[in-house]
């Protein structure tokens, strides 16, 4: 079972990487690139879960 799942991991790495395109010109700006996308996203998300929590809340309670 675990040998399975470790197999399919990789395969699945090996897939994503030999599908992506050439290296980019620079690591780190293209690694800075996606970190900040990923706090735009988060910052983007944050109104929506507040108010998602707010509606459990109220679920919940009455």
């Amino acid at each position: 079972m675990k040998f399975s799942k470790v197999f399919f991991f990789f395969f699945a790495f090996v897939m994503a990487m030999s599908t992506t395109s050439a290296r980019p010109e620079n690591f780190f700006k293209e690694l800075e690139k996606a970190g900040r996308n990923v706090r735009d996203g988060i910052i983007k998300a944050g109104p929506a879960v507040q108010v998602v929590g707010q509606a459990a809340t109220i679920y919940k309670s009455g």
